[in-house]
């Protein structure tokens, strides 16, 4: 089928500009001049034509730290890949790169297979994986060359979790090594973990074991010190560095410096580090605050962390805005740390409101328009070898197009969220600007409040190297 996008601006991550985007089949073919002869002729021919007069049309979210179906602390992230993929179509995400996950003992490519077969036939929009090596020895090392050739690119490490995913410097030095030689990237969750143990083992010895504690004991010092560290093992070991949900000034201070030396170092955040806080959230009374531990914490607002992230993003010291979407239900799920905060499984769920809350960021003058394309789906899709097939509106790329409404308010509640939750960690944010339509390689799968997709419309995507690596 061919259609027809018009009257629309569209924004891509060099500007925005009125003009009309035409489509056949899964691709766009042409972006044109608005009322262009071509576009003229495709109305007035068997074109599908699609009115977004007064819309923004961009090029759908791209995703790239999600947790589908994550076992932790004795349970599973309540989003399975057909629900949370799903969810992240309502809030115009396209395009989702989940995390297949060796544990300690386990052999990597049956880790792998596990969970393809978790994501085959049940998601909604197109998917990827990067590979979590918890367990780092010659097999694992060796598996990393043959899974670059298939497509799985990025290879993610923990410096927290002793016991579950912590790897050793020793055992980082060595990833970083073997990606070196083949090219991929290492992602990195930079948290001292030792350190962190030993303080909330010492918490929970005097006595304090409320959520909030889940984030005094997650020091910032802590996050800076491993960003360093994973910075400097980068450096020796000649690998591409990704931190993942940085969320403290201190650590981004690391990344700004690295950068500024032209380093291959690189850096997301997430919603929650923006817009949330111990005061108002982790710290709210009695076991409330549990929705809101995640791993990073939350961080203070006196220590100025919400600032200087959003600064970040304007400067380019961070690169993508994920969302590391890992969901619990507070019944049955984070009550588990009812008494211990340790036990509390780390995770927020947010795959559905990413855009919208990084476009509030626009509306306060944070970012442009541009930008917040750039940050949502181009960088994002390039960073992971994903573009041009992802992450920009342009002839050959993916139809995977959304228009956006800006003059649509409305409210985030749990009443109105698509994710497998009880709760909302966003209940009551007031948003300006809404995602009216939403289309996955040419098929319009959300449209004026209705979802038309269904479980397996999204293909599994093999990544090339990422577009930054000098």
């Amino acid at each position: 089928m061919t259609t027809l996008i018009t009257g629309g601006t569209v924004i891509c991550a060099t500007g925005a500009d009125p003009a009309d985007v035409l489509v056949d089949g899964e691709t766009i073919v042409a972006v044109l001049a608005p009322g262009s002869d071509i576009a003229q002729s495709a109305a007035e021919g068997s074109a599908r034509v699609i009115d977004a007069t007064g819309k923004y049309v961009i090029p759908g979210g791209v995703d790239v730290h999600t947790h589908m179906e994550l076992p932790f602390g004795g349970t599973f992230a309540s989003d399975t890949f057909e629900s949370g993929s799903r969810a992240a179509a309502w809030g115009g995400t396209t395009t989702i790169v989940d995390f297949a996950v060796q544990a300690a003992g386990e052999n990597v490519r049956d880790s792998l297979e596990n969970w393809m077969g978790k994501a085959e036939g049940n998601c909604a929009i197109d998917y990827g994986f990067h590979m979590i090596i918890g367990d780092v020895n010659d097999e694992s090392l060796n598996e990393m060359d043959n899974l670059v050739s298939e497509g799985i690119t990025s290879f993610k490490l923990f410096m927290a979790y002793p016991g579950v995913f912590l790897s050793d410097d020793r055992q980082i030095l060595q990833a970083m090594q073997q990606a070196s030689g083949n090219g991929s990237m290492i992602m990195m969750h930079a948290e001292n973990g030792i350190a962190i143990d030993l303080l909330a083992e010492q918490a929970v010895a005097r006595g304090e074991t409320d959520p909030v504690n889940h984030g005094l004991v997650r020091r910032a010092e802590l996050e800076s010190e491993a960003t360093h560290r994973a910075i400097q093992l980068a450096k020796v070991g000649a690998a591409p560095l990704y931190i993942v949900h940085l969320s403290a000034s201190g650590a981004l201070e690391q990344v700004a410096i690295a950068r500024s030396k032209g380093a291959n170092v690189f850096a997301e955040t997430c919603p929650q580090y923006l817009y949330l806080s111990v005061e108002d959230h982790l710290g709210l009374p009695g076991f409330a605050g549990a929705a809101y531990v995640c791993s990073t914490p939350l961080r203070t607002k006196h220590e100025h962390h919400h600032a200087d992230l959003w600064k970040g993003l304007r400067m380019n010291e961070l690169s993508v805005v994920s969302t590391d979407h890992c969901p619990f239900c507070m019944k049955e799920q984070k009550e588990l740390g009812i008494g211990d905060f340790r036990a509390i499984p780390n995770g927020i769920g947010g795959v559905e409101h990413r855009m919208d809350l990084i476009y509030q960021g626009v509306l306060q003058g944070e970012l442009t328009l541009p930008r917040w394309v750039e940050l949502c789906s181009t960088t994002p899709a390039r960073m992971f070898g994903l573009y041009p097939q992802k992450g920009v509106i342009a002839p050959g790329s993916d139809a995977d197009i959304v228009l956006y409404d800006p003059n649509k308010s409305w409210t985030i509640s749990v009443d109105n969220h698509h994710m497998n939750m009880d709760h909302s960690a966003w209940e009551g944010f007031e948003i300006e600007g809404h995602v009216e339509t939403v289309m996955s390689r040419g098929q319009i799968i959300i449209d004026n409040g209705a979802y038309l997709g269904k479980a397996g419309d999204g293909n599994y995507l093999r990544r090339g190297l990422s577009s930054y690596l000098v």
